[in-house]
């Protein structure tokens, strides 16, 4: 069934990005309901519904999970408890979008994967920059002078994520609710990084995945392949390198943690005749779309906000993720893409030479 149906989903974690995220954007969203939230904190739980209006509340997603009003879930939880909560949805049969990454290796994600396709249902992975108005303006450009070859060949790609605040310029106080509960354990947890890498390096994999996924992602979906990789530094656990080949040209990732009132993550592609610079927003910044600037025949092109306006990243993949379970669409950011994720962070990091 299509149309404009109204989708019934349900949430499965309240902490601060779930809230901001997620909950604001689903429970304000035309032909979307959300019926019931799942949460272990039970202080959290009520005080999250009553901030949002979700009628419903479990003490965990198995509860939420039996509810037959729910037909999709959205998951942001714990990162290694990720995996085991969408595969229990996806085998209840319920459409999915989870917080990246998917999970931490290739053979959990293929896990995911498969179990999608055998219920069909839609698995979406939140990679909320591939719905950026600024970004998809972006990779429109970039598609059409590769194609007829405006700007001469592309050289080099660049992109770089030094961080800082993610929710820069974001009106926190009011917009969330929070608990002094402790975080829950009892979680199914899966390994947090494959199991030929050391154990001591475990959380430093599982860190570089959480942090550095989306750059991996959006290299991959703006210049359409996934690259070999040709060297990769992790020796520092802050200031890394990693050098990509795409065939064509190289690419640099170029990753580290600052501390302050900004954020900076980008990438930069040069042209032989040109320059296309996208800047990244701070992930919570409402209303704010990547920045574009093109250097160009002597000329500074600023392009922001693009053709369509203002919008929010987080807003458009909610809206998506409802069209996409609607319309029976494959999305944007779909489970068998985001594993091509996974096989690249696993050959960087195979390739780093930083353990023995």
């Amino acid at each position: 069934m299509t149309g404009n149906r109204t989708i019934v989903l349900g949430l499965i974690g309240a902490g601060m990005v779930g809230q901001l995220a997620h909950l604001a954007n689903f429970t304000s969203l035309p032909g979307c309901r959300v019926a019931a939230l799942a949460e272990l904190r039970p202080d959290l739980a009520q005080a999250a519904a009553s901030r949002f209006g979700v009628p419903k509340i479990y003490p965990s997603h198995r509860e939420l999970l039996r509810d037959p009003e729910i037909e999709a879930v959205v998951v942001v939880t714990r990162r290694p408890a990720t995996g085991p909560i969408v595969l229990d949805a996806l085998h209840a049969g319920r459409h999915v979008l989870s917080e990246k990454p998917m999970a931490h290796t290739v053979a959990q994600g293929e896990r995911l994967v498969d179990a999608a396709e055998r219920a069909g249902s839609i698995y979406a992975v939140g990679f909320m920059k591939r719905h950026d108005a600024g970004v998809q303006h972006a990779k429109f450009l970039l598609d059409e002078a590769r194609s007829d070859g405006r700007w001469g060949r592309l050289l080099t790609v660049r992109c770089h994520c030094h961080g800082g605040d993610f929710a820069a310029g974001t009106q926190l106080e009011g917009a969330h609710v929070m608990t002094a509960e402790p975080r829950p354990d009892g979680l199914e947890l899966w390994p947090a990084a494959p199991d030929w890498l050391p154990p001591s390096m475990a959380d430093d994999y599982a860190w570089f995945l959480n942090v550095f996924v989306h750059d991996l992602n959006i290299l991959r979906w703006l210049f359409g392949a996934t690259p070999d990789v040709t060297a990769a530094d992790l020796r520092r656990p802050n200031g890394r390198m990693v050098l990509l080949d795409f065939g064509d040209f190289p690419a640099v990732l170029d990753m580290a943690e600052t501390s302050g009132p900004g954020w900076n993550e980008g990438i930069e592609a040069t042209f032989e005749r040109a320059t296309l610079t996208v800047s990244f927003p701070p992930p919570l910044l409402r209303n704010v779309p990547a920045g574009i600037t093109l250097r160009h025949a002597g000329a500074v092109t600023a392009i922001h906000p693009p053709p369509s306006g203002w919008s929010w990243s987080f807003r458009r993949q909610a809206e998506a993720f409802v069209t996409d379970i609607r319309a029976r669409r494959t999305p944007l950011a779909n489970g068998r893409d985001a594993l091509e994720d996974l096989r690249l962070a696993e050959a960087i990091w195979r390739h780093s030479g930083s353990f023995a």
